[in-house]
């Protein structure tokens, strides 16, 4: 909100708000109504307020305001430039003050700096209460399913971080859900009317990495028979998400590490750098850190890309979603036929399994369950033959196999089903067809 009685200095702050990307921008020129709406209860997440306005000055308005709305950051602007006053503005309450003509930089630095406090506050507000806030914007995260109080709390810390430019960093076994997540950042960000563009590093081949990623005009080489955006031209504004960054070849990694950094790139066939506008959000299921010390990853492009990290839990680790996430998938694959159900007893088969492969190896055993129930309820002999016998006795030898060798003996069954196809096997386990090959290759198996 802008509180200011002149008329045009209200409408030059506004418009430089507004052509910045601010879109939800209030302008009030009596700052009586402007006291009334805070009194009322209704918030700001920024006021920028003048000093000098009759019936109501600036000072007293910025003092209702922390009264009623502390949470509120109020920017004082004058033309006076008088430290005395800006010490005081400062000591009740304010988070900055701006002197007149304010330049269209400054504003929208002021303004940033503001949100970016403000959103930091909530973080650490979330991260200090017993029970998870609800979601201020439910429908960026409808497509993620969970009950879980420690992943609530993760999403409602995501939705803050949604709303910054920082770069996220999104860790997590195979089949979490780690792209479900990025494409929720970009629908709780301001960024939501542009493109989000998944990009699977290792769908790209190595030579064709810079025609893909940064476009070529037309003769660049040979082959390119017209001009041709790049992704990052084609994301300008949105969201571009890198999923698997850890596979990106060394030799290009400083390339994305100089976008990152400089916020351009030059197209092929030209010397001309062009501007990008672009939030960044990379996935991984390997350990970085790991491969930062191998050197087999930049440490500088890691820390460039974690400027927030998140880390998504295994299904193991949030066995109270297996219900929810069932019913979810039971729905998507049976059709309108609503009679049909998971049994009691099929249901607790699938909570006492730890899914390698995760949500997305759910989803299979959902799936390959419906097709066999042929609209009967689900029962335990609809659910694969690995899984009825993957529960471990422990009364028998008084011992708990270690997740890594259930793990294993797992997939390696599902690989002896399949005849040894690979590409079957992580179909079936819901994990990556590279993720199998480093299991398998670290058993011995070729």
């Amino acid at each position: 909100m802008i509180i200011d009685d002149e008329v045009d200095f209200l409408d030059t702050l506004r418009r430089g708000l507004v052509t910045s990307g601010f879109t939800n921008v209030k302008t009030e020129g009596d700052p009586r109504k402007a006291r009334d709406f805070f009194e009322r209860g209704e918030v700001a997440d920024v006021a920028l307020i003048d000093i000098n306005m009759p019936k109501l000055t600036g000072i007293q308005l910025l003092e209702c305001i922390k009264t009623y709305s502390p949470e509120t950051e109020c920017i004082m602007v004058s033309a006076l430039n008088e430290a005395r006053v800006a010490v005081d503005c400062l000591k009740k309450g304010a988070y900055d003050y701006l002197v007149k003509p304010v330049s269209r930089e400054d504003l929208i630095l002021a303004v940033r700096r503001a949100l970016e406090r403000r959103r930091l506050l909530k973080i650490v507000d979330v991260m200090k209460k017993d029970s998870p806030e609800k979601l201020a914007n439910p429908e960026a995260f409808k497509d993620i399913t969970t009950n879980s109080p420690k992943m609530i709390r993760m999403l409602r810390e995501v939705e803050l971080h949604a709303m910054s430019d920082v770069p996220i960093l999104i860790t997590g076994e195979s089949g979490t859900g780690k792209e479900l997540l990025a494409k929720a950042i970009h629908l709780a960000s301001p960024r939501v009317k542009f493109p989000f563009t998944p990009l699977n590093m290792v769908s790209i081949p190595g030579n064709l990495f810079d025609a893909e990623f940064f476009g070529h005009i037309k003769g660049a080489f040979t082959g390119a028979d017209r001009d041709r955006a790049g992704y990052l031209e084609y994301t300008h504004r949105g969201t571009l998400f890198f999923d698997e960054i850890g596979d990106l070849p060394l030799e290009f990694q400083g390339k994305l590490l100089r976008v990152l950094q400089d916020g351009e790139f030059i197209k092929l066939g030209t010397n001309k750098s062009q501007k990008v506008d672009i939030r960044f959000v990379a996935a991984t299921n390997q350990d970085l850190e790991k491969m930062v010390a191998k050197g087999t990853f930049r440490k500088d492009l890691y820390y460039r890309l974690k400027g927030t990290w998140v880390h998504l839990p295994p299904l193991r680790e949030r066995r109270e979603d297996i219900p929810a996430l069932a019913e979810r998938f039971l729905q998507e694959f049976r059709g309108s036929d609503e009679t049909m159900d998971i049994h009691d007893e099929a249901m607790s088969v699938l909570l006492d399994f730890d899914y390698p492969g995760n949500i997305r190896e759910l989803r299979s055993i959902i799936q390959s369950a419906v097709n066999l129930a042929q609209g009967r309820p689900i029962t335990v002999n609809c659910l694969p033959s690995y899984l009825q016998n993957s529960k471990v006795t422990l009364e028998t030898n008084n011992t708990i196999v270690p997740l890594e060798s259930v793990e294993k003996d797992h997939i390696l069954k599902a690989y002896d089903a399949t005849s040894k196809n690979k590409v079957q096997t992580a179909r079936i386990l819901g994990i990556g067809l590279n993720t199998l090959r480093r299991k398998l290759e670290s058993y011995g198996v070729d």
